[in-house]
């Protein structure tokens, strides 16, 4: 958008016009945090994912820690080589008082997973790592800094600024968890890479 041009009414003033390429090594979008909504159309990236599905929005923490602490570990020790930070992936999400999700949960890869650590099937208490992949296409993104505690809210936002792209949010959307947690992190400073398929609303010219 030129400096001579102004935002139509249904836009936001630091709307993308159009998606653009992804940095090199996406789904790493780089070192300084994304600052306002980026269009990107991007090619598909593999990845190995622990598949769960009907969680509970309560018993959602207890599936993270099983996933990265046991299960996908497990992987680790067969040659599973993560080529970025670790992701969630949303694939359904039904809200209200007794929300749940259907996730994968897992990390992006630069080589399919077979390739890394065979055909044998890697389980464990009835958890399996699965190949899978992000979709290609076009997405938007934006980086959340701050604690996970807030990434509801985060999300929402994100989401609700969607429509000042001329796009309409939809399936799937994503994390990112960019900075390694330790205890002694400041929740503060963490940094998620929040990502969202969208598409053309329907009612659009």
């Amino acid at each position: 958008m030129s400096s001579s041009s102004s935002p139509s009414p249904d836009r936001s003033p630091d709307a993308p016009d159009a998606p653009a390429d992804p940095p090199p090594g996406y789904p790493d979008l780089g070192p300084d945090p994304v600052d306002g909504i980026r269009l990107l159309r991007v090619p598909a990236v593999p990845t190995a994912v622990v598949r769960v599905t009907g969680v509970p929005m309560s018993e959602l923490a207890e599936v993270f820690d099983s996933a990265f602490g046991t299960v996908l570990p497990r992987g680790f020790e067969a040659g599973l080589a993560p080529a970025g930070p670790p992701i969630a992936l949303y694939t359904a999400a039904i809200e209200g008082p007794d929300s749940v999700v259907d996730l994968e949960i897992g990390f992006p890869l630069r080589a399919p997973l077979v390739e890394q650590v065979g055909a044998e099937p890697i389980e464990v208490d009835g958890r399996r790592i699965v190949a899978s992949e992000l979709p290609a296409g076009e997405i938007a993104v934006i980086s959340h800094v701050g604690s996970y505690d807030d990434l509801g809210h985060a999300w929402g936002e994100f989401m609700g600024r969607i429509a000042g792209t001329g796009r309409a949010p939809g399936v799937p959307f994503w994390e990112a968890y960019v900075t390694e947690p330790s205890p002694d992190t400041d929740p503060a400073t963490l940094r998620t890479d929040l990502f969202c398929a969208v598409r053309t609303p329907d009612d659009a010219a």
